[in-house]
């Protein structure tokens, strides 16, 4: 009884033997397309599980270079989820190197048809503006009895689980310290 791997050694040996060379086959395989990439360790963005995925990156790191992303999979040396990726995870790819993804500020002015980029400044200052706006007319400085409460519930606050526990330590200080907010989570486990 032959098997395959008896089988593929006999054709082959029987290729090689027949007068047939496989040195032009063996000269066309491939290198794999992460032969030559960077390695970087992150963890999917997707849940709070926090998978650990390898991201390949081919580019020179020169200074006018910019990395493109190749190949994502899960790390083998995670300790969450040792190599495997759920349906999701394993799209990471489609989500960094996608021609829809959004990579400038797109701002529509309220009323207007269109949007219009603008820079980073802008759009913190925006940001900045709208919240202390929404602090200023939505604080609950009192409650029914007159005890002084001081909370925010117009504004809520998501960290990632790609934050790690001293990011979200800040992020929970700075929103519930500095300015009120009640609603915050993140979904971090770590």
């Amino acid at each position: 009884m032959t098997n395959r791997r008896m089988f593929l050694k006999s054709g082959i040996a029987g290729a090689t033997l027949l007068g047939f060379s496989i040195e032009k086959a063996q000269a066309e395989a491939r290198n794999l397309k992460i032969s030559r990439t960077t390695e970087t360790r992150s963890t999917c963005p997707y849940c709070s599980v926090s998978c650990g995925v390898i991201i390949h990156t081919e580019g020179d790191k020169a200074r006018n270079a910019k990395p493109i992303v190749v190949h994502v999979e899960g790390d083998p040396d995670h300790p969450i989820n040792q190599g495997s990726l759920c349906p999701k995870g394993i799209t990471l790819k489609d989500n960094i190197v996608n021609e829809r993804r959004l990579t400038k500020v797109m701002y529509r002015a309220p009323g207007a048809a269109e949007f219009v980029e603008k820079d980073w400044d802008f759009a913190i200052d925006r940001i900045a503006h709208l919240v202390k706006d929404t602090r200023d007319r939505t604080l609950r400085e009192k409650d029914d009895k007159g005890r002084t409460i001081n909370a925010l519930t117009s504004l809520a606050v998501i960290g990632g689980c790609t934050d790690n526990n001293e990011n979200n330590y800040l992020m929970v200080k700075a929103f519930r310290a500095g300015l009120d907010v009640v609603p915050i989570e993140q979904q971090a486990r770590l």
